[in-house]
């Protein structure tokens, strides 16, 4: 299958938990976590269907088998899909999210691609914002992926989740509202040329060399940003 607006330009989608223990409030407060499971798969396949993905995966793991690295079914799943679909661009979590699920599932998604042999990975992979943007990253390494196009597009997937905007977070409005934010205040002088930009940490490097750490990887990407305070700071003091 290929995406239904460009034959030559294909999306597949996968959600590695089951979002059993979301907080939950208004029409979802008295919801069980079984019947969230099933409130949210019935909602990504919804966004698979407005987005026309190619595929939509759903491995339903819960959360502490994604944190739990004896856990070896998390990697040997995404490494078999990623192989299956032999994917130009990867799309992760970045490894300074602050949600630990998410740090979890871009782990586990390192480890798989690393398993592949080296010409059926992705040419890049991006950890991109969620739980903690990259605001912070110097400019020369912030991935700028421009959100401008088809803006009511990018509306009706994020208000298909009805089971997180209305049980009590409003991610539609926040969603929007930090890639307008990142549009504008990404240069200081110079015009807005996107509405949208969701920026993203270039992960690639890790994948292709498997003896590198990622928590090095991540803490020499902060210690470049204090440097870049601290000269600003200096030059003008």
């Amino acid at each position: 299958m290929c995406h239904g607006r460009d034959a030559n330009r294909w999306f597949t989608g996968v959600v590695v938990t089951n979002g059993s223990g979301s907080p939950r409030t208004g029409a979802y407060a008295g919801f069980t976590d079984e019947e969230m499971q099933a409130v949210r798969l019935r909602e990504q396949r919804k966004a698979a269907q407005i987005g026309e993905y190619s595929c939509q995966i759903q491995l339903r793991y819960p959360s502490p088998a994604v944190k739990d690295t004896t856990i070896e079914g998390v990697r040997e799943d995404l490494a078999t899909i990623t192989d299956a679909c032999r994917a130009e661009y990867a799309y992760i979590h970045n490894l300074a999210d602050k949600h630990d699920t998410h740090v979890g599932v871009a782990l586990r998604s390192i480890d798989a691609l690393r398993s592949l042999d080296p010409e059926n990975r992705p040419q890049k992979v991006y950890g991109c914002e969620v739980w903690r943007d990259l605001d912070w990253m110097v400019d020369e390494e912030k991935v700028a992926l421009p959100t401008s196009d088809k803006p009511h597009l990018a509306s009706a997937l994020l208000g298909v989740f009805d089971s997180q905007i209305s049980g009590g977070k409003r991610y539609d409005l926040a969603a929007i509202g930090r890639r307008l934010a990142n549009a504008t205040f990404y240069s200081s002088h110079k015009t807005d040329t996107e509405t949208g930009l969701t920026f993203a940490m270039d992960l690639t490097p890790l994948v292709a060399d498997p003896f590198a750490n990622p928590i090095k990887y991540v803490v020499a990407a902060i210690e470049r940003f204090q440097i870049d305070v601290e000269e600003r700071l200096r030059q003008f003091s």
